[in-house]
């Protein structure tokens, strides 16, 4: 069961690492916030066609708590991906990537600052070792651009996102208990609900760019496998080996979005970028090995 629920938790860390090449392979072919809209038109279509049974089954729970699982598909969903894709115009999708992994540290601070959930030692050296390497990303190497605060404006960006979904994360602990496709189903609504008015303000300031034959591929793929796909194979894998274990796959997604960036897009790796992904890492490793010891009950 071990390698089974792995095996699903690397392949939804794979296709959230390719969302930001996708979203850097859009540049130019389909504007970031016509490409938040038609991603979520094409995840909800597909909902509508394969789980409409049980979200009629689930409709009373639904309706009870509509307004936070619409939300959690406006912040977590549409806000999200609007800042990703839009940062995507600015920096490179190494950055970006890398720049993801911040987010189980912001989950922690939040968590602590909100709940007062505590951390061991080893596991705030971790984290600071992981923020180190998400400042040197943004720094691009050079650590005076963050004493002048001048950041490049797509890491700027991205940074917010990573805010956007910690938050949304920390958020989950209220989340309704319902069948996973019910669960997934109502926020993808709210996702789509929510980037309308996002779409309809790009096309009022002339910067909409319908997509072409490279930007319907970038539109398929993230429709079909971040935003839908990758939530099965998560809520999978929690249900296999837990929560606690299965998250720690999200920190998988600098090292494959790092690597397809190179593979597919031909973008260049500094000595920065494998200095902040092996800070990353080795982060995330040091809080892991130091995490508290789960009592048993």
């Amino acid at each position: 069961m071990n390698s089974r629920a792995y095996f699903y938790l690397c392949i939804t860390a794979l296709f959230w690492g390719a969302n930001s090449v996708a979203g850097k392979l859009a540049v130019g072919h389909v504007s970031p916030l016509t490409l938040t809209t038609l991603r979520w038109l094409v995840a909800l279509s597909i909902v509508l066609i394969f789980m409409l049974p049980q979200v009629k089954r689930d409709w009373p729970m639904i309706r009870r708590h509509w307004l936070q699982l619409l939300l959690y598909g406006a912040f977590g969903f549409t806000a999200f991906n609007a800042l990703l894709y839009t940062a995507l115009g600015y920096t490179s999708a190494i950055n970006a990537v890398i720049e993801q992994a911040g987010i189980p540290m912001l989950i922690f601070v939040f968590n602590f600052v909100l709940f007062r959930i505590q951390a061991s030692l080893a596991q705030v050296l971790g984290f600071t070792v992981t923020l180190v390497g998400v400042l040197v990303t943004a720094a691009h190497g050079e650590f005076s651009a963050l004493a002048e605060l001048e950041f490049n404006f797509g890491d700027a960006l991205m940074l917010c996102a990573c805010i956007v979904y910690a938050a949304y994360t920390v958020s989950l602990r209220w989340k309704p208990d319902m069948h996973w496709q019910s669960f997934i189903a109502a926020p993808v609504l709210g996702a789509l609900l929510s980037a309308i008015p996002l779409f309809l303000w790009e096309v009022s300031r002339g910067d909409a760019i319908f997509p072409d034959t490279t930007g319907w591929a970038v539109v398929l793929y993230a429709g079909i496998f971040p935003s839908l796909l990758s939530q099965v194979l998560y809520v999978r894998g929690v249900e296999m080996i837990g929560a606690n274990r299965a998250g720690l796959f999200i920190n998988a997604i600098p090292v494959f979005g790092t690597i397809l960036s190179v593979v597919l897009i031909g973008e260049t790796m500094h000595m920065f970028h494998v200095i902040a992904l092996l800070l990353v890492l080795g982060g995330i490793a040091i809080a892991e090995w130091g995490r508290p010891k789960e009592r048993k009950t």
